[in-house]
């Protein structure tokens, strides 16, 4: 049979397991923000199930001691994008975290809630709440969080001030948005309806903040709406407080007639008739008071007319000015008590951690002195040396492990480094041989009519294929008499450009006859002995062309002799006329290069030579 436990076993148990999933440091802020979403909701619906009223309280109270708020926070105040726009989830987390802060005992610890826990709760509800201002598709998740603001005012008044001078709450207050006016302005009604006693509790520095905001929005905005809410606002606070805020009402000189000239005929006259009732009577007492002359009083009247149309005047033409002044300048104020703050939360932690260090090393301790007392006199040294070699090893662990990494990461450094270097390396030598592959491989030879190989039989049975497909593709536009003329044109226009390509080839082979020539006298000269020592069979050598044509001879005999020479896988290339060149067509220049720039025998070129050589001489 199963033991059902009581209510504060499961709170305690709930709240356990959301910490322990809270200190897992893998969590990512979206996969947190959902735990705490789903872990607060269980743990307030199961106390809200209980009939007694405190099981809630205790339980708000343990979320707080445990550290599960400090995490809502932490969350709250990461910017949107951390969180991967999930801003409805982040607005639920505002929601409950304002629920959890009200009705919290504390208990020892109240002074550090009120004063440190509390203000930096409301910072990150008013840090959502500002960046929710800019965006128009957010306006439900803004009145939600400033919802969860108003239900945290109207539960410690204290915070109003904190709230009234945030950085933040100004951020919103210069938008230029209606229903962001509209809600801010709403929030502080629905705070002063809820808690009748929130206005009493404040000081006059708030309820001067708060009746200047209500009065700003009457001067700066031109929406209906919103001076309706603001009008509201103020005759509530007049109502709470009573004579309290008379006073405070005449330092805003001409609202009185900014009311009756501006916001007439919006629909809440009554409203207005009854501020302006208020503003007048309580401006009757004072003029009272200090004289019932008419000259006084109608020289009261005209200042007040006229330091209201400067005021109006001023208002509408400064107002990003004096809105850009009273922005810095609350900024730097707000910047200085948020170091302030910031300064007293760390010390505050600080002292924490030492003091829970010292707690933590006074209870090792004990247990440490315990274990030794049960332990036999004996033995009592065999376990201290015992714990030190575990502590020595433990240590020398951690530094091995320390020393191995670090030598990995360089290792792994130097072994990139080096395979970078090598795959350069092979990109290049790779680059190099396709290149000396593509210059290696022949020239696909031109392919036209009059190519090389074609005969007589083979341009038969072209003819013959072109007779077929002209008679099987007749045209039906062109008859044959004119595709017969169509091609003997052509034909002749090809017999022409035939003609013309073997007078270029003759051209060119009739110069390099000439420049064979030319070389071969050249290099005679060059070795031609002086003139000093020249004799008669020398000088009928140059003037006889027999000389010349031996040498050449000779020349021709010596290259085709080396050629024969050559191993027989150089003997394997192209053929002419049935005749086989010995050399190859490749090897030609390498020999060439060889002989000294010698004229080699045996190839197309000699024999053109030759032909040359004869018709000259």
């Amino acid at each position: 049979m199963e033991v059902k436990k009581k209510p504060e076993e499961e709170e305690n148990e709930l709240v356990s397991e959301l910490k322990r999933q809270l200190e897992n440091e893998h969590l990512t802020p979206v996969e947190k923000l959902r735990l705490l979403n789903d872990g607060l909701n269980n743990a307030l619906n199961s106390a809200a199930v209980h009939v007694n009223s405190g099981e809630l309280a205790r339980l708000k109270s343990q979320l707080y001691l445990s550290g599960v708020l400090i995490h809502c926070i932490h969350v709250l105040s990461l910017h949107p994008s951390s969180l991967w726009g999930d801003l409805s989830a982040a607005a639920t987390l505002a929601h409950l975290t304002s629920s959890c802060c009200v009705g919290v005992e504390p208990g020892p610890h109240s002074e550090t809630f009120h004063r440190l826990f509390l203000p930096s709760v409301v910072d990150a509800l008013l840090s959502l709440a500002a960046q929710l201002v800019n965006r128009a598709e957010n306006v439900s998740l803004f009145r939600k969080v400033m919802d969860s603001v108003g239900w945290l005012l109207a539960a410690h008044t204290h915070l109003t001030e904190k709230v009234l001078s945030s950085i933040h709450y100004e951020q919103i207050q210069v938008c230029d948005d209606v229903n962001v006016s509209l809600l801010c302005v709403q929030m502080w009604i629905q705070t002063c309806t809820a808690n009748s006693d929130f206005l009493s509790g404040l000081s006059d520095d708030s309820i001067l903040l708060l009746l200047n905001e209500a009065i700003g929005q009457l001067a700066l905005s031109s929406d209906s709406t919103v001076g309706g809410a603001s009008v509201r606002l103020i005759l509530l606070m007049a109502s709470q407080l009573g004579r309290c805020l008379r006073p405070l009402l005449l330092s805003f000189r001409g609202l009185d007639s900014l009311l009756h000239k501006d916001w007439r005929g919006r629909g809440f006259d009554r409203g207005i008739d009854q501020l302006i009732a208020l503003i007048q009577s309580e401006k009757n007492v004072v003029s009272q008071s200090q004289g019932s002359s008419e000259h006084v009083r109608a020289a009261c009247v005209i200042q007040a007319a006229w330091r209201s149309y400067k005021t109006r005047r001023r208002v509408k033409s400064l107002n990003r000015a004096v809105s850009v002044l009273q922005r810095k300048y609350r900024a730097r104020r707000k910047e200085q008590q948020q170091q302030k703050e910031a300064q007293l939360w760390e010390e505050e932690l600080k002292y924490q951690v030492c003091v829970r260090r010292q707690q933590a090393r006074r209870r090792f301790h004990q247990k440490q002195r315990q274990l030794l007392q049960l332990l036999p006199a004996d033995q009592v040294q065999t376990y201290l040396q015992e714990c030190e070699n575990r502590a020595a090893v433990v240590i020398q662990s951690f530094w091995r492990g320390f020393r191995e990494r670090r030598h990995y990461s360089s290792t792994q450094r130097h072994m990139l480094r080096r395979e970078r270097a090598v795959r350069t390396l092979q990109r290049g030598v790779r680059r190099f041989l396709q290149k000396r592959r593509a210059a290696k491989v022949p020239p696909l030879p031109p392919f036209w009519i009059g190519q090389k190989g074609l005969t007589d039989s083979r341009r038969a049975e072209l003819n013959r294929q072109v007779d077929e497909y002209i008679a099987t593709h007749q045209s039906f536009r062109v008859s044959p008499e004119e595709c017969s003329c169509l091609h003997e044109e052509v034909q002749l226009l090809l017999l022409s450009v035939l003609q013309t390509g073997a007078q270029q080839r003759m051209e060119e082979q009739r110069v390099e006859a000439l420049l064979a020539h030319v070389h071969t006298q050249l290099e005679l000269l060059r070795d031609a002995p002086p003139l000093s020592v020249v004799t008669e069979t020398d000088a009928d050598t140059f003037l006889s062309p027999s000389g010349p044509v031996a040498a050449r001879a000779r020349d021709a005999h010596n290259a085709i002799l080396q050629a024969s020479r050559l191993p027989w896988w150089r003997m394997l290339g192209d053929t002419d006329a049935g005749h086989v060149n010995p050399l190859g067509s490749t090897h030609v220049p390498e020999l060439e290069e060889e002989l000294g720039g010698l004229y080699i025998g045996g190839t197309v070129a000699d024999k053109k030579q030759t032909q040359v050589d004869e018709v000259k001489l």
